[in-house]
Formats: structure tokens, sequence, C-alpha cells
């Protein structure tokens, strides 16, 4: 059995997408050099997140799928798989959305489909959640406030993601801030998500985020790498930084499963109405 060696990116990102793609160029070779084979960067890497979470009229650049951009994104990964956020233009519409390239082009993308206080205000939701291959397994994606959803990584379990990536721009809480950030409630909350989601279905996770300030937002960082029985292997704490694992996949996964297997013994009938449901 092989091992990947994978890394998660804590760092900030604004509206300069020059400033941006020196950035990425950096963390890219830093990665190549270490051996990595997959690297998750923040939602929001390609033109920076929201200002505010109170209706910003000014969003970051919309980029389109096969734009120039997402293009220079793939070439300067290579033979890295890169996971990255950015605002995304289709059909007339603004998507806040994540992408996964290599140097093939792109892998798979992924628009953000739960939008938390006014965000829905400067995107368009996305709706649905897909795992797809890649040349380090299979992948599933999704952006911040999906973490917060348990049916957003069942799904992408059940659709034999081996490895889920979270893009975030998750700030420290607004009404109650700490003062030291490593002791904020919202900077607890994100790691509960991302724990209970490796360890609820038995999967790799890596949790990629912003870091410093960005308008009125202050970014939790906090990323990590969490092994399938909700185990942080690796984590920057609320610094910028790099979180890297090596992980024999498969095997992770397999001995995690092996005598109580979360997906295998699920009891569908006896909630098939969940979904139904309403508030």
């Amino acid at each position: 059995m092989s091992k990947l060696r994978m890394a998660a990116v804590a760092a900030p990102f604004d509206r300069d997408l020059e400033a941006a793609f020196a950035r990425i160029s950096r963390l890219i070779d830093r990665a190549r050099a270490d051996g990595v084979g997959l690297l998750a960067l923040p939602e929001a890497s390609l033109g920076g997140y929201l200002a505010n979470l109170d209706g910003d009229a000014d969003g970051p650049p919309a980029l389109a799928l096969d734009g120039p951009e997402i293009r220079r994104l793939a070439e300067l990964a290579g033979d890295i798989v890169v996971t990255a956020g950015y605002c995304e233009e289709a059909d007339g519409f603004r998507y806040n959305s994540a992408v996964c390239v290599h140097g093939d082009g792109v892998l798979g993308n992924h628009r953000k489909v739960h939008q938390p206080l006014s965000e829905d205000a400067a995107y368009r939701a996305g709706d649905a959640f897909a795992a797809f291959d890649t040349p380090v397994g299979r992948l599933g994606m999704m952006i911040c406030y999906d973490k917060a959803f348990p049916e957003s990584a069942r799904a992408l379990a059940l659709d034999g993601a081996e490895i889920v990536v979270c893009m975030s721009a998750w700030p420290g809480s607004r009404t109650s801030p700490a003062a030291d950030l490593a002791q904020d409630r919202w900077k607890r909350r994100f790691d509960l998500f991302d724990r209970a989601r490796a360890l609820e279905n038995q999967i790799v996770w890596l949790s990629a985020n912003q870091s410093g300030t960005f308008g009125d937002l202050r970014f939790v960082a906090s990323a990590k790498v969490v092994d399938p029985g909700g185990e942080i292997v690796a984590d920057t704490g609320v610094a910028e930084g790099v979180a890297v694992a090596e992980l024999d996949v498969r095997q992770a996964l397999d001995t995690a499963r092996r005598s109580m297997g979360h997906l295998r013994d699920r009891r569908p009938e006896a909630y098939e109405d969940l979904v139904a449901a309403r508030y």
C-alpha cells in the first residue's frame, strides 16, 4: 500500500489576483519539494471572500471555470492535485465555488450549497454534492458552511469519496469575540465540525481556511488533516501555515471501518423521511 502526503493551507487572500497567484505558486513549490500529492487551498483563494456577512455588494472578481485563471492554476499545479476556492461566473450567475485541478486540467468543481447570513446576496447557491476521481484517489469537496450539515459529507462518502476537502473563509465570533482567537467559540465549532464529519463517515478530511483579517472578518485559520477516526494528525493552529500529514488512505479507511462501519451499518429505512422533513 502507498502513502499519500497531503497538505491543508491557512493563508490570507484578498482581491489582488496577481498576489494570490504569487502566493499559490510559492505554496505549490513548497508542497512539491515536500513530496505533497494533494494541496488544499482556502475558500476564495482567487479574489478573496466577502468583506462582511451583511450583504457585501463589492464581491470578488467572477471567473469562468474554463477561463484563463483556472487554466493558470492547473498549470501551476502540474503533477500535484490542488483544490482552491473562487467566485465562479456561469449562465449570468455568480457562485461561491471550489475547483480541483491537476496539470491535465479541471478534475472537479463544487458550488457552495449552504449560504450563511446574507451570503445569498452575493452568490447563487449550488444544489449538489458529488465525488470524483483524481490521481490521488476519489475526492469530494465542500465549502465552509456546507460542513455544518452532516448530509453534505454523508452524500460525498456514499458517492465513494475517500478524502473530503473542505475549503473555508471561517471567521471568529462577531457577537462575542475572544481576545485569544484560539479560545473563540466559532473556532471551537470549526474544529468540532472537522472532526465529526471525518469520524461519522470514516474518511480522511482536509480543512483549509483563510487566515488573518479581511474587511470586518477575522479568520480562525486552523487548517488541518483529520484521520478517519476523527483524530487531528496535523494542524496549523490559529496562525498562517500549512498542515502536512502522510497517510496510507486506503489502509486508514479499512482500519477505521473494520469493526464498526458507519456507512455499512446504516439503517436508511429508519430515517428515510428525514430529507422531506420541514422545520
